[in-house]
C-alpha cells in the first residue's frame, strides 16, 4: 500500500509545513489593534493563497493519476474483450475438431469393416509380401543351395507371390477402399489443423490474459497513488478553507472597528456642535443685551446661525 510520504516524493509534490500555517486565537480576534488585525489579515490572505495553489497543483496531479487510472483500466478491458473472442474462436475450432474427428474415427471404422470384409487384414500386407519376395529372390540368386533346398525356396517363392496376387485382387475388388482411407486420413488431417488452431488462439488468449491483470494491477496501484493525492489536496484545500474563514472573520472584526470609529466620530462632532450651539447662545444673550462682542465672537454666532 503507498503512503502519502512516498506521494509526496514520487511526484515531487511539496509538503505541508504545518508551522507556517497562521494561528487566530479568539483573544487576539477581541482584543487586538487593528494595526495588529490588519497585519494578521494580510498574513491569513497570503497564507490562503500559498494553501490554494498547493491544493490546485494537488487537485490537477490527482486528476492525471485518475487519467492514467482510465487508461489501464481501458487497457485492461481491451485485453479483456481480445481474450474473450479469442477464447470464443477457440471453443469453434474445439468444435470443428471434435466433429472431424468423430467423422474420421466413423470412416476409419468403415475402412476397419471393409478390411475385415476382404480378410485384407490377415496376414502380411502388400508391402510387406513383396519385400519378403525381394529377400528370398536374391537368396536364391546369391546362394548356392542343394537341389532339395532349392526347391523348397523356388515353392516358398511361389506360396508368397500367389499370396501377394491373392491380396491385391482383393484390393482391386474392393474398389471404395482406396479412397475411404484418403478421406479419412484427410478428415483426419482437417481435424489436426483445427486441433493446431485452437493450441495457438489458447496461448495467445492467455497473453491477452495475462496482459488483462497486469493492467488491471496496474491500474490498481496509480488509484491507489490517486486516493492518496486526493488525501493530500484534502489536506491543503481544507487548512486553505480555515485560514480563509479566519480570514473573513478579522475582515469583519475591522469592519466593526470602522463602524465604532465612525460612531465616536459622529459621536464627537455631535458633541462639539452641541457645546459650540450652547456657547453661541450665551455670547447672543450678551449681544442682545448689549455687551460689546469680539471680532472672534461675531464668528461663532454667524456659524452657528444666530446673526
Amino acid at each position: 500500500m503507498v503512503t502519502k510520504q512516498e506521494v509526496l516524493s514520487e511526484f515531487d509534490v511539496q509538503g505541508l509545513d504545518e508551522a507556517r500555517n497562521i494561528d487566530l486565537p479568539d483573544e487576539k480576534l477581541e482584543n487586538g489593534s487593528k494595526g495588529e488585525l490588519i497585519k494578521l489579515a494580510g498574513q491569513l490572505r497570503d497564507r490562503r493563497n500559498e494553501l490554494n495553489q498547493m491544493a490546485s497543483e494537488r487537485a490537477s496531479k490527482r486528476d492525471d493519476l485518475n487519467a492514467m487510472t482510465r487508461e489501464k483500466v481501458d487497457e485492461a478491458q481491451k485485453h479483456r474483450e481480445q481474450r474473450d473472442e479469442m477464447n470464443s474462436q477457440v471453443q469453434e475450432h474445439k468444435n470443428q475438431r471434435n466433429e472431424l474427428n468423430a467423422k474420421a474415427n466413423e470412416l476409419f471404422d468403415e475402412v476397419d469393416e471393409m478390411k475385415s470384409d476382404l480378410e485384407l487384414d490377415d496376414g502380411k500386407d502388400i508391402d510387406e509380401l513383396k519385400e519378403e519376395i525381394e529377400q528370398l529372390e536374391f537368396r536364391q540368386q546369391t546362394e548356392v543351395l542343394s537341389t532339395e533346398d532349392e526347391r523348397e525356396l523356388i515353392e516358398k517363392i511361389e506360396n508368397k507371390r500367389e499370396e501377394l496376387r491373392q491380396k491385391k485382387d482383393k484390393v482391386e475388388e474392393s474398389g471404395d477402399l482406396e479412397e475411404l482411407i484418403a478421406e479419412a486420413e484427410e478428415v483426419r488431417s482437417e481435424a489436426s489443423q483445427h486441433h493446431q488452431k485452437v493450441t495457438e488462439l489458447a496461448d495467445d488468449a492467455q497473453e491477452h490474459h495475462n496482459q488483462m491483470i497486469e493492467a488491471y494491477r496496474e491500474a490498481d496501484d496509480i488509484r491507489d497513488k490517486a486516493d492518496e493525492m486526493h488525501e493530500l489536496f484534502v489536506e491543503a484545500q481544507e487548512a486553505a478553507d480555515r485560514h480563509h474563514e479566519d480570514f473573513v472573520r478579522v475582515q469583519k472584526r475591522l469592519r466593526e472597528l470602522d463602524k465604532k470609529e465612525e460612531r465616536e466620530r459622529k459621536d464627537s462632532r455631535a458633541e462639539e456642535r452641541e457645546a459650540a450651539k450652547a456657547e453661541a447662545e450665551e455670547i447672543y444673550q450678551k449681544f442682545k443685551e448689549g455687551e460689546t462682542l469680539e471680532t472672534e465672537d461675531l464668528m461663532k454666532l454667524q456659524k452657528s446661525g444666530l446673526l
